[in-house]
């Protein structure tokens, strides 16, 4: 028994001693002082402008197409085998070139037949007039009904109508430059048999024409002899001054309205080409800001303006005209809200303020 007392002793000491043990910790973790971590609040760094009125220049977007400003398809008069070529597609050609021509060895026989049933027709035609004793070579003196008379008789006035007849035949086997241009859609080669369907295609693409739509609200916007910008999809970093040319006075089933204007090319423009339009017109004496300067609170337009106090104070805009990268605005009154020239706007760093948000002013 005594034995037994004695074994228990040291597991009894143990658990004194632990439990003391996990008392001080506790009572040191307790007394201990706690770090708090301080947050310290963000302030927003933003840029601003002064507000100033200025012309802004309202701008209309659209999308064309460039249409040579001459574009003529070219037919032989006849058919034929084509024997001679001198141009290939994107050749450039002066009015009255040569493109081609027709074998037609038959037509130019008519043609010489032709020529000399004239001259035949001109001696009998002398005849019958010496005949009636007028002098030979000498027609001033002749009545002019019996002129009429003396050249149908004598077969000159059939005979003239065969050779311009003839003279157009050979023509047709021939094709001609009607402009100066360049050469495109050439269908056929040489020894190739044409037909009446078009040879190739003349198109003057010094100047195009752009034709793009409009809606029926913006027409009064559109002036005749305004400018245009014209910027090609296929190279957006080029840009060709236009002016407006014709407008087509009537709206269509989708409430658009046609309107031409027409391009210098600098030789990088193709008929055909799909094309941006920007037409601008200045309006003068505006609130103009930066897009940047326009967020959204409340589904409301709204833009920031800066104090002396380090605040940003928010004010309800209606937005007037727009363009590529500025608004024409004013305060919108329905919210008696109020802008002046010389306020200090915020125009970056104001998406996630809130009205009186702190901010500062980057260097």
């Amino acid at each position: 028994m005594n034995r037994r007392l004695f074994a228990s002793i040291p597991a009894i000491l143990s658990v004194f001693f632990l439990g003391s043990c996990g008392n001080s910790a506790r009572n040191s973790r307790e007394e201990a002082p706690v770090e708090k971590l301080q947050y310290a609040a963000r302030v927003n760094e933003v840029e601003v402008i002064t507000l100033e009125r200025k012309d802004f220049c309202r701008q209309l977007l659209s999308n064309g197409k460039l249409k040579a400003a001459q574009k003529s398809k070219l037919v032989f008069g006849t058919s034929g085998k084509i024997s001679t070529l001198n141009v290939k597609n994107g050749d450039r050609v002066s009015a009255g070139a040569l493109i081609a021509g027709l074998d037609r060895p038959d037509l130019v026989l008519s043609l010489e037949s032709a020529r000399l049933s004239l001259k035949k027709a001109e001696l009998d035609l002398s005849d019958f007039l010496v005949g009636q004793g007028y002098p030979a070579g000498d027609t001033t003196a002749v009545p002019a009904q019996l002129m009429e008379t003396a050249r149908i008789r004598s077969g000159f006035s059939s005979a003239r109508n065969q050779l311009s007849s003839a003279e157009h035949d050979v023509a047709g086997t021939r094709i001609r430059a009607p402009f100066s241009g360049r050469v495109a859609d050439i269908t056929l080669q040489r020894y190739d048999q044409a037909g009446q369907d078009a040879f190739c295609t003349i198109i003057d693409d010094s100047s195009l024409d752009v034709e793009f739509p409009v809606l029926e609200s913006e027409y009064s916007f559109i002036t005749s002899g305004m400018p245009v910008k014209v910027r090609p999809y296929a190279d957006g970093t080029k840009e060709y001054s236009g002016t407006v040319t014709a407008i087509n006075p009537t709206v269509d089933d989708k409430g658009q309205i046609r309107v031409t204007a027409r391009v210098r090319n600098d030789g990088s423009l193709l008929d055909g080409m799909n094309v941006k339009v920007i037409a601008e017109r200045s309006i003068p004496d505006q609130l103009v800001v930066p897009r940047s300067a326009v967020v959204i609170r409340d589904n409301l337009d709204v833009l920031f303006t800066w104090t002396d106090d380090g605040k940003a104070h928010w004010t309800y805009v209606t937005i007037l005209h727009s363009n590529g990268d500025s608004y024409a605005v004013e305060a919108n009154r329905n919210r008696n809200a109020s802008l002046s020239e010389g306020d200090k706007v915020i125009i970056s760093g104001n998406l996630n303020l809130a009205d009186n948000s702190e901010v500062a002013l980057k260097n």
